[in-house]
């Protein structure tokens, strides 16, 4: 069979939304169906309806004359990467110690199934089919995931750094200060500086009178752009600490670029600018000049690419 007719059938679980696609070898997105995660809900549980979703969108290959090959998750860890086993990610409390092959084979068992942290494959997604594109050879990329919660990516002399124990990239654990908003774990920790859910902690400490810690984020982030003063004053503060986070990594891995996914992209220099600065400030001279801070370029297709990239790495299909 032609090898462009071959497709992946992609998962991305995120905190707030699962996204199912099916794409193909050139990174681009031919189907796309999308649910809330409601994280609190049993995995076990939401895989089996997300499986009989999965049927239905390759039937609809085959009958386009596409031959699925696999199934590709994207997530958020730690997990045990090789094997596809979920532990214990603060943002899926429903999903704890989940192991995700053997569920998904429970409902189709004749795809191989693939497993990757959501931001190692969202570095992948952006390494081949976005950023790296702008950027021609490209070999040190950090992408920090920037969404519900918050992670990093981490391509090391043109290759996936995961680690000893696949927990290479784990940034929002990092504890920037004494105390601050709550986030993986931890007062004072990075991913409760900025992310999703640490905007809204940051918001709701900073002006308790107007905003609560079950405030929706989109709410906070459409007053952020429609330019609010107290929002504005929060999406500063938080981007002062995304720099203080970025020139860890700047001075320990001296990356050519620092790219930004899902809010980086939605905010822009509203969080960028104010981390640049802090960037410049307190990195090393030599390496903070020679990194880029910008938004992922794939933009709001980063989940759904990021969803492929397991399969299309583990076999090696990469267009």
């Amino acid at each position: 069979m032609p090898e462009q007719t071959k497709s992946i059938l992609g998962i991305d679980v995120g905190g707030t939304k699962t996204a199912l696609v099916e794409g193909v070898p050139d990174g681009s997105i031919l189907s796309r169906v999308e649910y809330p995660t409601n994280a609190t809900e049993s995995g076990v549980d939401k895989l089996k309806m997300l499986c009989a979703e999965l049927k239905q969108i390759r039937r609809g290959a085959i009958e386009a004359g596409r031959e699925p090959v696999a199934i590709s998750v994207s997530i958020g860890g730690p997990l045990k990467i090789d094997q596809g086993v979920l532990y214990d990610p603060p943002h899926l409390p429903g999903w704890h110690n989940l192991d995700l092959p053997r569920e998904i084979g429970r409902h189709i068992a004749d795809l191989p199934v693939f497993v990757e942290h959501d931001g190692n494959a969202g570095a992948l997604a952006e390494f081949y089919f976005g950023v790296g594109k702008q950027f021609p050879g490209l070999r040190h990329l950090v992408f920090l995931t920037f969404g519900t919660g918050l992670g990093a990516g981490l391509i090391v002399n043109g290759a996936l750094l995961r680690g000893a124990s696949d927990t290479a990239g784990e940034v929002g654990h990092w504890r920037l200060a004494d105390s601050g908003p709550y986030g993986f774990g931890k007062h004072g920790s990075w991913e409760g500086f900025a992310s999703g859910r640490g905007l809204v902690h940051l918001a709701a400490e900073r002006f308790p009178g107007r905003w609560k810690p079950d405030t929706e984020i989109r709410s906070l982030v459409g007053e952020m752009l429609a330019g609010d003063p107290e929002a504005l004053h929060v999406a500063r503060e938080s981007g002062e600490w995304m720099g203080r986070g970025i020139a860890l990594l700047v001075d320990a891995l001296n990356p050519e670029v620092v790219a930004l996914g899902s809010l980086g992209r939605v905010l822009g220099d509203l969080i960028i600018q104010p981390a640049r600065q802090v960037v410049d400030a307190e990195a090393l001279p030599q390496a903070a000049a020679a990194v880029k801070i910008v938004p992922a370029v794939l933009g709001s297709e980063i989940g759904d690419v990021a969803s492929i990239m397991a399969a299309l790495v583990g076999l090696k299909l990469i267009a």
